[in-house]
């Protein structure tokens, strides 16, 4: 049974998706699983196949990288979701930002800013890599899935080739059907 979606709910949507966003190191993809955790197992406002296909779908549109919450808040909970989602991913992270920035300016030689910069790093590409675990997990059995997976590492990595080539071939591949779908949960 879906959970009802009224005010409580959109707010508490709202302010998860807001303390979240202090988070965000490495972007806000990088909180995915987390973001899974608690729209498709939590709250059970999105299956497994609804979450993965609404960042496809955010991912294969232009415009900023963000904008996936968007259209998780619009699976999740309609207008309203999408609201609440947005802003409360881009008004915290964006204070922070002009804040942070302000103090990397102002401080850019000197030690705390150098150890910050190399202490988020690798937490950036942990976050990153979780997310792709998340992803990838409907798909754990299916070879061609990791076949692909496979290729456009090895293409983005030895070669020089635009990302858009992968995403070509990932396109012409999925539409012709060679890929099992996604197991709905």
């Amino acid at each position: 049974m879906a959970p009802d979606i009224g005010w409580p709910l959109i707010f508490e949507i709202f302010t998860r998706f807001f303390m979240l966003s202090l988070l965000a190191t490495g972007g806000a993809l990088a909180l995915a699983p987390t973001m899974h955790s608690y729209l498709v197992v939590e709250k059970g406002l999105l299956n497994d196949t609804q979450f993965i296909s609404s960042i496809a779908l955010a991912q294969s549109a232009p415009g900023p990288n963000v904008m996936f919450v968007t259209v998780l808040g619009w699976q999740a909970a309609g207008f309203w979701g999408a609201l609440a989602t947005t802003m409360g991913a881009l008004i915290p992270s964006a204070l922070l930002a002009i804040y942070a920035g302000r103090k990397v300016l102002a401080n850019s030689n000197s030690i705390w800013m150098k150890a910050l910069r190399e202490g988020l790093a690798p937490v950036a590409i942990g976050l990153t890599f979780a997310t792709a675990i998340v992803l990838i997990k409907p798909w754990v059995g299916e070879w061609r899935v990791w076949a692909l997976m496979l290729f456009s590492t090895a293409v983005a990595y030895f070669t020089r080739l635009a990302p858009l080539y992968s995403i070509i071939v990932g396109a012409i591949v999925g539409g012709f059907g060679f890929l099992q779908s996604v197991p709905a949960t």
